[in-house]
């Protein structure tokens, strides 16, 4: 991956972030793995019965105490709504139907939204593709805590609230990070959102609106399906900048646990990743890895080497590198899942 400066905040390198690299690498070696883009509808399926199911569940509990319904809350609907976040992170990358339908993609987003009772489908998707094409740039990359955010949030008692507040701080870092025009279809999510969260209280009062909120606040936030904000990019071994997490929770969470392989091939669909991952062991099994979202969780917090800054940033390559738009990205992206199915 290159050498590395460590500062007392960051880890600091000055070669490309390692899966462009290791993409080359393998389709040269592997070919087959380019019959494994494209998408998946079964997650369509997988989104429509979680958002049916999580309305039902915020129906049934609106007369429930207050205890019940925050209980009830974290353990069913935080585990739901999170799902939902990474099925937005799928459709961030048109894997449900594919770069060729990019608004039915969209379509599905702004339903498996609903629950969240807050907009993100379409700000995730104007900041997500960033991340993947400038990892660890220091400006682009705005899944890198801030330095406000190391200052406030290094001690074992400061990471505790850190990740107590994670969905604040990824919701509104990135504007501060690296403001972005508001997108019209940004306005149609919060119109769609708004519309769903007045109904619903409407028809069925306070509590089945609260419980969407809280389902989301206690979901994103000290959850064990929440250990993947960590263990994704935050660096517990040097030398090493994105992890994978093979465990259980990944039959729910659309196999977002396989991470390395994710940022190898960001166009193969979640249910494809482990079949990645089996057709070239050579390049995953010696990686550092995790097989529980919780004890990353819990080591985040007890570990004094690990925190907010336990990141890898690269200078900016604002002034250098043309900044490629979400439709260049999905043209691109469209071209290239085309061409891997000619061969």
């Amino acid at each position: 991956m290159g050498q590395y400066i460590t500062t007392h905040d960051f880890y600091h390198s000055y070669t490309d972030e390692p899966h462009a690299t290791r993409r080359k690498e393998m389709l040269k070696k592997y070919p087959e793995i380019k019959q494994l883009m494209g998408h998946d509808w079964h997650m369509a399926v997988q989104v429509v019965l979680t958002v049916l199911i999580q309305i039902i569940v915020s129906i049934l509990v609106r007369d429930s105490s207050w205890l019940q319904l925050t209980f009830i809350a974290y353990v069913i609907g935080g585990t739901i709504n999170h799902t939902l976040s990474l099925a937005l992170h799928e459709l961030t990358h048109n894997l449900a139907f594919g770069h060729s339908r990019p608004m039915a993609n969209r379509l599905l987003g702004f339903f498996a939204n609903l629950p969240l009772g807050v907009p993100a489908s379409i700000t995730f998707k104007k900041y997500h593709l960033d991340h993947h094409r400038f990892q660890g740039d220091e400006v682009y990359d705005t899944d890198v805590p801030t330095r406000l955010e190391v200052f406030l949030f290094s001690t074992r008692p400061g990471k505790f609230v850190f990740l107590l507040i994670m969905p604040l701080l990824y919701s509104f870092r990135p504007m501060f990070i690296f403001p972005k025009p508001i997108h019209l279809l940004e306005i149609v999510n919060l119109l769609i959102i708004l519309a769903f969260d007045v109904t619903m209280w409407y028809l069925f009062g306070g509590k089945t609106l609260s419980y969407f909120f809280l389902s989301t606040a206690l979901g994103l936030s000290l959850h064990p399906i929440s250990g993947h904000f960590i263990a994704e990019h935050y660096v517990f071994k040097e030398g090493y900048e994105t992890y994978s997490y093979y465990g259980p929770l990944n039959s729910i969470t659309y196999n977002v646990g396989y991470h390395n392989e994710h940022h190898d091939f960001p166009y193969i669909p979640g249910r494809n990743l482990p079949k990645l991952r089996k057709i070239a062991p050579e390049y995953y099994e010696n990686l550092p890895h995790y097989s529980s979202w919780t004890k990353v969780l819990y080591d985040f917090v007890m570990n004094d080497n690990v925190g907010p800054w336990a990141r890898v940033v690269r200078p900016t390559k604002i002034g250098r590198v043309p900044v490629v738009s979400q439709q260049e990205y999905e043209k691109q992206m469209k071209s290239v899942v085309k061409e891997a199915h000619q061969e």
